[in-house]
């Protein structure tokens, strides 16, 4: 059986932004710029990494991410030929699995502004994508995503100031920390969705060249910089160090892997019987993690799904299994499908949902080289060689 709810808007990304528009971005960070016929340089765009205090130490290995101050004080410098504006198509694949019913929803929004019903003055890419991998029932998923646009957009407004600015660009990441809890309390007050349903959530939003992740729960995000996985999130599980000490802090316990005995993640929209009262601080919340990175040319596609998929699969194998697809077909709803069939094919337990995103040509995707076997080349001895070696052998 195969369930395939999505929102789809298809947008053409200008594979270079005008040059008078660069030297304004310049100007607006008091960068100089010079432009000769030998050297056309204009230096614009930083790296940006945000990140909560329980982010795992893995995506450390971000070498183009830097924090707030790194910016300000030594922004990256870049050249019209190298800068990097995504060109984004997307696709994605829902399947019911061994499970009973589907719990699984998600959103995949190419063109943002006019799903919004605005347009941006300078054209730039403008996505957003989500997945929700409900508990208790669907109920909690499939509300938060019918009510997404006005739960994570409370202020659409705020998106066609985009700016490369730092402040903006924080101002972004507190805006969608918001939309979570704001999610979160609008479950509380929904008399239909019973207190012991809940959801996971993650979602992509990207702007611009700006990719901005947001996590609560056990879906995953991850990014492949020219072959190699890049975990844009962390999966929210009372395995986890960081969350199990947080939970136990907080008066709870994890039981066989799961909070207080009954739930396998340890941040989720609603389940609002494991609760505390508003005002509360609880073991189980629905804070987010946030992750933004500046994406370069290195960065060929992301990957997002729901746990059905990472509970048989690393982010690496996930990503090598799309990247091949890529090169042999060019096809990203195919890629999907083939990662949800590989998962079934491997046992998984639960509903599965992917979306595939790809942010550059295929053309730009080098090809995977396996290593290299070493070689011999066969020779052959003489008659008198022979002869010799016998003798050697037998020790005369």
């Amino acid at each position: 059986m195969v369930t395939e709810a999505e929102i789809i808007c298809q947008q053409s990304i200008p594979s270079m932004l005008d040059v008078k528009y660069h030297l304004c971005v310049a100007q607006e960070h008091n960068v100089k710029v010079e432009i000769s016929p030998t050297n056309p340089s204009v230096q614009i765009f930083s790296q940006v990494r945000v990140s909560s205090e329980s982010f795992s130490t893995e995506t450390s290995s971000f070498e183009s991410a830097v924090t707030h101050s790194e910016i300000i004080k030594d922004s990256t410098m870049e050249t019209p030929a190298t800068n990097f504006i995504p060109n984004v198509r997307s696709a994605s694949y829902a399947e019911i699995g061994p499970r009973v019913s589907m719990e699984d929803e998600h959103i995949r929004i190419d063109d943002l502004a006019a799903h919004l019903g605005f347009v941006f003055q300078c054209p730039i890419p403008n996505s957003f994508y989500a997945v929700f991998d409900g508990h208790g029932g669907p109920d909690a998923a499939n509300f938060v995503k019918r009510n997404a646009m006005k739960l994570f957009f409370e202020d659409a407004n705020m998106l066609q100031s985009y700016d490369t600015d730092v402040l903006f660009l924080k101002k972004l990441e507190e805006s969608h920390r918001r939309a979570f809890l704001r999610a979160d309390l609008a479950l509380a007050d929904e008399k239909s969705i019973n207190s012991s349903c809940g959801t996971t959530a993650l979602t992509a939003l990207l702007l611009g060249r700006h990719l901005l992740v947001a996590n609560a729960g056990d879906c995953r995000a991850v990014l492949c910089r020219r072959g190699t996985a890049v975990d844009m999130s962390q999966d929210h599980r009372p395995s986890y160090l960081p969350e199990r000490k947080r939970v136990e802090e907080l008066g709870g316990f994890v039981d066989d892997g799961y909070l207080n005995g009954y739930l396998s993640v340890t941040r989720a929209l609603g389940d609002w019987d494991l609760k505390h009262p508003l005002g509360a601080t609880s073991p189980l919340i629905a804070d987010p993690d946030v992750q933004m990175v500046t994406l370069t040319e290195e960065d060929e596609f992301l990957i997002i799904g729901c746990d059905g998929i990472w509970d048989v699969m690393s982010s690496q194998v996930a990503v090598s299994l799309v990247r091949r697809g890529l090169r042999r077909h060019d096809d990203p709803e195919q890629c999907a499908r083939e990662l949800v069939k590989e998962a079934l094919r491997l046992n998984t337990a639960d509903n599965l949902t992917v979306i595939v995103i790809c942010l550059s040509p295929v053309e730009s995707i080098p090809e995977s080289c396996p290593p290299q076997r070493r070689r011999f080349k066969a020779c052959s001895l003489s008659e008198e060689a022979r002869n010799r070696l016998k003798s050697l052998i037998e020790g005369n």
